[in-house]
């Protein structure tokens, strides 16, 4: 047999140096001999080409990467389009829960490095308590490093929460001999104005959350129940900023007579929707608030350079006995009015999400314990 060349063979016998009393490859003796190893063999960094690194502990890097800093095998697992995780109530979630929509700033940094390199800027144009503001500021210490991130807001309660997490938190990283977490611009106002501010072709990634639509029947069922006091004392109310529109427990959601009528979506914490700022948007209608985001997608994507992304959540919703699929309706709607395409859907699975009975005995009531997470790509020209 023909001999497949003295690199590969010197590879495969210094392999076979390594192994435990069962003739097996023993990989911990491998790297004790300070021997890159992975996947159970040895890496011949001479072998290498030239665009390569090996990165101990997480693999070969393709230097051509324009996406991201992740290695090979790290691209590998980021490509599933399941992220079954159950994110835990860290970073302060007692203030940050305040907000019904807002989104584990540990699932924003996951996001963050999957569409984006260190160094680049993100913006969360509906930043709410800053889950993607944090999520940017943990990739310093937790992925492969700081992004800048600017967040839209309007309102100052949010940002207020958003200023007391970072400041409590970096308290308590302070105690622990753990460097601060960086604080990101936040910006107050109507993101339809500020994204003026933004320079075309300079967002690398545009990271948000959605409002929903269907706040003036969230706000009926609001009105049924005690509402929870903020955490952090009284708000000034004087800009006009909205009460809490998210409800104690884990769906939003009536049934009469045995006939459920809930108003339900696919969230986080607390399966509630933002408050609005906007009595007008309280009482949208469906095709209203489609309109809306489109419009206001059509001038987010001018901000965003060519090759990077827009990463949007979005629950869909039961209401009225009836699914609604509002993951396909926005990207149908912001991809037939802004110059992106839609790349992927990627779901987030909660698996420690509580389940409840609805609809039992009578009609068949999903329990929302996913989010949508819709990737355009802006479309290049020509």
């Amino acid at each position: 047999m023909a001999d497949d060349g003295d690199g590969d063979r010197d590879r495969h016998r210094q392999s076979r140096l390594f192994t435990d009393d069962d003739g097996e490859f023993d990989a911990e003796r491998a790297r004790e001999e300070s021997l890159p190893v992975e996947d159970g063999e040895v890496i011949d960094t001479d072998e290498l080409a030239d665009h390569q690194t090996y990165l101990e502990g997480r693999g070969i890097y393709d230097e051509r990467n324009r996406v991201n800093d992740l290695t090979g095998k790290e691209w590998k697992y980021a490509t599933k389009s399941v992220i079954a995780e159950g994110y835990p109530p860290d970073l302060q979630h007692d203030l940050r829960s305040e907000h019904g929509g807002q989104k584990p700033p540990r699932l924003c940094a996951e996001l963050i490095g999957r569409f984006s390199k260190a160094g680049d800027t993100v913006l969360d144009p509906f930043a709410g308590v800053g889950g993607t503001l944090l999520g940017a500021s943990l990739c310093e210490h937790e992925s492969t490093g700081l992004r800048e991130a600017i967040g839209f807001e309007r309102n100052r309660r949010w940002i207020e929460i958003y200023e007391t997490v970072l400041e409590r938190e970096n308290e308590e990283r302070r105690e622990r001999d753990e460097p601060p977490l960086a604080d990101q611009d936040v910006r107050h106002g109507d993101c339809a104005d500020l994204i003026a501010e933004i320079p075309d072709d300079s967002i690398d990634l545009l990271l948000t959350d959605v409002p929903y639509w269907h706040m003036d029947e969230l706000e009926q069922t609001r009105n049924e129940r005690e509402t929870r006091e903020s955490k952090l004392g009284a708000f000034d109310a004087g800009d006009g900023d909205a009460t809490d529109a998210s409800v104690d427990g884990d769906e939003t959601d009536t049934s009469v007579d045995g006939d459920e009528t809930s108003i339900r979506t696919g969230d986080d914490v607390g399966d509630t929707v933002r408050s609005s700022t906007d009595a007008e948007e309280e009482t949208q209608s469906k095709d209203e608030w489609l309109a809306d985001m489109a419009a206001k997608f059509e001038r987010f994507a001018d901000a965003v350079a060519p090759g990077g992304h827009l990463v949007v959540f979005i629950g869909d919703m039961y209401r009225e006995q009836s699914y609604e699929f509002l993951s396909a309706d926005l990207a149908q709607a912001i991809e037939s009015t802004a110059p992106v395409t839609l790349a992927a859907n990627l779901i987030w699975y909660d698996p420690t999400k509580e389940l409840h009975v609805y609809g039992y005995p009578f009609s068949f009531v999903p329990s929302m314990v996913h989010q949508n997470v819709l990737v355009f790509r802006p479309e290049s020209e020509g």
